[in-house]
C-alpha cells in the first residue's frame, strides 16, 4: 500500500489582473455647422477680389441702364467720313481754311492745302522731318521757306503754301496732286491725291463749323 505524501501542497497563485489602459479624453469638436473665423489673413488676401466683384456689378448695372461708354474727349470725326482727328489736327485744319478765306481764295485752294498737309504732317505742326523740313507742310528753311520758327507757325506756313499755289497756271482745275506737287516738289508726287476726298469733306465741315471741335 502506497503511503500518502506528507505536507500540504502550496496554493496556486492566480495571475494578476491586467489593468485596462487609461482612456484619453476625446478631442473636443466644434459644433456642426460652425466655422472658424476668417481672421485678418483671409481679409487681407480676399478684399481685392471683393472690390473687383463690386466694380463688375456696377459696370453691368450701368450697361443695363442703357448707357454707353463715353466718347474720348479731344477727338473729332470728320462728317461724312470715318476719319477721326485730334483737337490739334482740327485746329490746324481750321487755321489753313481761315488763311485761305482771309485771302479770298476759293474752297479748292483749301482742299489742296489740307490734302497736302495731311500727306506731309498728318495735320500736325512737326518740329522734325526729312533733313531740315518742319511744320505742317514740311517746309525747309534751307530752301527759302523762312526761318525754323516761321515755318512752324501754322498761319505763316499756310500763307507760304498759298503764295506758291496761286502762281501755278491753272491750279484751280488741274488734278490736286499735280497742283500740290508744283508747290512742294516732293519725291512722291502722287501721294497727295489719296487725301482729296477727306480734304473735300473736311473743307465743307469747316465752312459749316461742324464737328465736336468746332
Amino acid at each position: 500500500m502506497t503511503s500518502a505524501r506528507t505536507g500540504s501542497r502550496p496554493a496556486a497563485r492566480r495571475p494578476a489582473a491586467k489593468r485596462a489602459p487609461a482612456r484619453r479624453p476625446a478631442a473636443t469638436r466644434a459644433p456642426a455647422g460652425r466655422r472658424r473665423s476668417a481672421g485678418p489673413w483671409a481679409l487681407r488676401h480676399w478684399w481685392p477680389a471683393m472690390v473687383l466683384g463690386i466694380a463688375m456689378v456696377l459696370a453691368l448695372a450701368w450697361r443695363a441702364d442703357g448707357s454707353q461708354d463715353p466718347v474720348p474727349t479731344g477727338l473729332c470725326t470728320v462728317p461724312s467720313t470715318s476719319v477721326t482727328l485730334s483737337a490739334e489736327q482740327w485746329a490746324n485744319a481750321r487755321t489753313i481754311a481761315d488763311v485761305a478765306r482771309e485771302r479770298g481764295l476759293p474752297e479748292r485752294a483749301t482742299v489742296i492745302a489740307l490734302a497736302t498737309a495731311m500727306q506731309e504732317s498728318t495735320l500736325r505742326n512737326l518740329d522734325h522731318g526729312d533733313r531740315d523740313s518742319l511744320g505742317l507742310f514740311q517746309q525747309r528753311p534751307s530752301q527759302g521757306w523762312g526761318t525754323p520758327a516761321q515755318v512752324q507757325d501754322p498761319v505763316y506756313a499756310a500763307g507760304e503754301f498759298y503764295d506758291g499755289l496761286v502762281q501755278v497756271p491753272g491750279w484751280e482745275t488741274m488734278r490736286l496732286t499735280d497742283a500740290a506737287q508744283w508747290v512742294q516738289r516732293s519725291g512722291f508726287p502722287e501721294a497727295y491725291q489719296q487725301h482729296e476726298d477727306l480734304a473735300i469733306a473736311l473743307t465743307a465741315a469747316l465752312a459749316r463749323a461742324e464737328g465736336p471741335c468746332g
